[in-house]
């Protein structure tokens, strides 16, 4: 069974009425548009709540759930993280995947020399960086660019770089 999808973080409340500001986790924010549940996760437990209203405001998404109607409430979902089931995402385009996805994959040159595994993914704001950890700890940083992200296969767990002068 795959694992829920991190779709953002509740960072703060909004407003009096039991609204929450989460910092989202995805490259199209509009996606919470087509949302009408999410499962909140803190402190290693998972409840499930419907969304009553979602609104934008600059660049954060603010959701007021089903249930939650004073600022106190919404106080005590700060800092979770809210997860949706991969039957109600979207399909990706070809070539576009999912973080979770990706982590813990095996890395590896055109070469076929392993580097490690992918263990972080932060974006640049131009692209993304690839955070490949090897067996001793060491991390290579890889920009996630055409030049370099040659293959991922997710079926066998696996991704092929080509090392650009100067990466290693």
């Amino acid at each position: 069974m795959l694992p829920n999808l991190e779709v953002g973080q509740i960072v703060n409340t909004f407003g009096i009425k039991g609204m929450v500001k989460v910092m989202p986790f995805t490259d199209d924010i509009r996606r919470f548009d087509k949302l009408d549940k999410v499962y909140i996760e803190k402190n290693k437990s998972k409840k499930e709540y419907k969304i009553e209203e979602v609104k934008y405001h600059k660049n954060m998404v603010l959701i007021k759930f089903e249930g939650i109607d004073k600022i106190e409430q919404a106080e005590e979902l700060r800092n979770s993280y809210l997860t949706v089931s991969r039957d109600s995402v979207e399909e990706l385009e070809e070539g576009r995947y999912y973080i979770v996805d990706l982590l813990g994959l095996d890395v590896y040159t055109d070469e076929q020399v392993l580097l490690g595994t992918l263990d972080d993914i932060f974006n640049t704001g131009s692209n993304d960086i690839y955070v490949v950890k090897n067996k001793e700890g060491k991390q290579i940083l890889l920009p996630a660019i055409e030049d370099v992200i040659k293959q991922v296969d997710l079926e066998n767990k696996k991704i092929i770089v080509h090392l650009l002068p100067g990466l290693v």
